[in-house]
């Protein structure tokens, strides 16, 4: 039996306290909590791990009083190293995927590459100021944390929909296929790069 991918990230600063341990290979027995003190966030992440196979348990303490941006960049931060920690050396994995998720009238598209290069292109196209007690000027703040942490490219874009939170979710739940099949195991101990590493 292959062993799952597991880590555990650990992450103070002045501004959050955070603890975080991840599961990439559980997707039959599934253990999911969250509580960033941002529901919507924790809307997002649930999203994000249970459609892309996780288990996840993730607290934060963060300066909330201030605003929702310390809270959200750093536990996006932390939830990329462990990603990043957790799947290791990217050996005999897909490497690439891409993923369309609606829910209803909202469409999204993202196409995730484990390249050890980070970058991020995110269009949500959100009109509101606040989804709950987010800020949705956040939402694409957060993927570009995530991609910067976990050394990823990321391309994700909202086609279509009216309603930002389903523009919002959908986005997230793409991105959790698109991530599950990037790094569904192959079988093989093959690097998936003509450079030999990643």
């Amino acid at each position: 039996m292959t062993e799952a991918r597991t880590a555990t990230v650990n992450r103070k600063t002045n501004e959050t306290d955070i603890k975080l341990s991840i599961n990439l290979d559980s997707k039959f027995d599934q253990r999911i909590e969250i509580n960033t003190g941002i529901g919507f966030l924790d809307h997002m992440y649930h999203a994000l791990a249970k459609h892309g196979g996780w288990s996840l348990n993730l607290t934060c303490n963060g300066d909330l009083h201030i605003d929702d941006h310390h809270t959200a960049e750093d536990t996006a931060i932390a939830l990329g190293m462990a990603f990043k920690q957790a799947l290791g050396t990217p050996r005999g994995i897909k490497r690439f995927g891409s993923a369309y998720c609606p829910l209803d009238e909202a469409l999204a598209r993202s196409v995730v590459d484990i390249s050890g290069r980070p970058f991020a292109d995110i269009n949500l196209g959100l009109k509101r100021e606040m989804i709950g007690t987010m800020s949705t000027e956040m939402l694409p703040h957060v993927l570009v944390s995530f991609a910067f942490g976990a050394g990823i490219t990321l391309h994700v874009d909202v086609l279509k929909g009216t309603n930002d939170h389903h523009r919002a979710e959908s986005a997230f739940k793409s991105l959790a296929v698109a991530i599950r099949t990037a790094v569904e195991r192959t079988g093989t101990d093959d690097v998936p790069s003509t450079k030999g590493v990643l």
